[in-house]
């Protein structure tokens, strides 16, 4: 356990705890002590008996008085809540009774519908499309709370999706043998037991409860500052597209089964996916998130800079492997005159940027120009081939990994990133205007652009 703070000496109790801006990503500790001797308890394991004092020792040590109260230590570090203001705490395992999302700050009267996060749902759901995991799961979303006629109620909207199509049945071999490259063994390294069948908590199936927050979190943007979220496959294994990220709409991404807008493109990913599948292998690719409208100034330095949490965000998704915000890496290539991007003005009095090689964020902060990220995934761990590995006493054995997978994640892959960077947004708005726009700006504040004076005074009536 890591103390964070404590008091000594004092005839009161004291509680200290340290959370970050992301709420749950690191631990928070509170401790209520009255004496040095109650550390003795949380000594590692590697000190010597001897340099512990016994309980004996410990109470002859208590200043005299009062009998302290019972001392009361308690840790949060399960990592399964994102957020400050806009919070969300995902639940469930992959062949449990069900998965699904707590979402608490959601501002009150914001129209959402059990249809619009459905619609989401089914954009990740399994067995949409042949080249997708054949696992059949409707993925029927009931809001359980905060709701009600149609509007947010501002208390926590709790939902719910259960799971119906498991067949653990498959799992059985990798209850004794770790599968290569995916989460069995790192989980048993750390907790000592995992969900076995489904792979658990380390399964795709936890991302509902994203994708299901993620709805209300681009309803939210959408209705205060007309922020749109869009993604799109940019390449399959070796298969890259040529994607105009200034004009794909919705529609262009939805109009086939690999969720990329190059036609061309798009037909060749699809050969690729099924030539690996028949093979009983798998493959990655890359998805290319557009941000569209993002109010400028979201983000806070120094630690939680737009892109950082971004990519907090992007690098906790299952299979991700690599980030990218504007130029990317490419950038590191280039000199400090190309890279650059110079600012004019728009006829509407708007500071604008020439061309957009830093992705819509400079010093950490949104610059209202298109966000653009790429994230990377890795082929899918599960793959039908037999593979070396080690049992759970540590035999070297070999694995032929049942149970039904993608092939290549990548194409219900595109609502899940979409989804965490509409989380990563509403949560920093939240936190911006909060800060930044509760008293008014004066006539010296920012008057050169007209976006930043007026992008929080035209909010709708609802």
């Amino acid at each position: 356990i890591n103390i964070r703070a404590i008091q000594f000496g004092s005839n009161k109790s004291v509680s200290s705890s340290s959370c970050s801006s992301s709420g749950a990503r690191k631990m928070q500790t509170c401790l209520h002590s009255r004496s040095l001797p109650a550390l003795s308890r949380f000594s590692s394991r590697g000190s010597p008996a001897a340099a512990r004092p016994s309980l004996q020792q410990q109470q002859q040590q208590q200043p005299a008085g009062p009998r302290p109260t019972p001392r009361d230590v308690s840790a949060q570090a399960s990592g399964s809540t994102y957020g400050t203001l806009f919070r969300v705490t995902t639940f469930g395992e992959s062949h449990g009774k069900g998965v699904g999302c707590v979402v608490d700050g959601v501002p009150p009267r914001l129209p959402i519908s059990q249809e619009e996060i459905q619609l989401e749902l089914d954009r990740r759901r399994p067995g949409q499309s042949l080249i997708t995991t054949p696992r059949k799961e409707e993925d029927t979303c009931e809001v359980l709370s905060g709701v009600g006629d149609g509007v947010s109620l501002g208390s926590p909207i709790a939902i719910l999706v259960r799971n119906k199509d498991q067949r653990s049945q498959d799992y059985g071999e990798m209850s004794v043998a770790y599968r290569p490259s995916h989460a069995d063994a790192t989980y048993d390294f750390k907790y000592g037991i995992r969900a076995v069948a489904g792979g658990g908590r380390s399964s795709a199936r936890e991302t509902i409860g994203r994708v299901a927050a993620g709805a209300i979190a681009k309803k939210l943007l959408k209705v205060v500052a007309g922020t749109e979220v869009l993604g799109y496959v940019n390449r399959v294994a070796d298969v890259e597209s040529n994607v105009d990220n200034a004009s794909f709409t919705m529609a262009d991404v939805e109009s086939n089964m690999v969720r990329c807008p190059d036609q061309d493109a798009a037909t060749k990913m699809i050969d690729a996916i099924n030539k690996v599948r028949t093979r009983g292998e798998s493959c990655g690719g890359e998805v290319t998130c557009v941000v569209r409208r993002c109010p400028k100034g979201l983000g806070t330095p120094v630690f939680s800079k737009l892109e950082a949490e971004l990519a907090l965000a992007m690098m906790s998704l299952p299979a991700t492997k690599g980030f990218e915000i504007g130029s990317g890496f490419a950038g590191s290539r280039m000199l400090g005159s190309e890279h650059n991007d110079e600012f004019y003005m728009s006829e509407d009095n708007e500071v604008r940027t020439r061309t957009n090689r830093s992705g819509g964020i400079q010093g950490g902060l949104a610059n209202g120009e298109d966000i653009v990220i790429r994230v990377a995934f890795k082929p899918t761990s599960t793959i039908a081939q037999k593979q070396k590995t080690v049992t759970r006493d540590g035999v070297d054995t070999e694995l032929r990994a049942k149970g039904r997978h993608d092939a290549c994640v990548v194409p219900r892959a595109v609502p899940m990133v979409e989804s965490m960077v509409a989380l990563v947004l509403a949560d920093q708005m939240l936190q911006h205007y909060a800060q930044c726009e509760l008293l008014p700006r004066g006539a010296d504040a920012i008057a050169v652009d007209s976006r930043v004076s007026s992008q929080f005074s035209k909010i709708p009536a609802l």
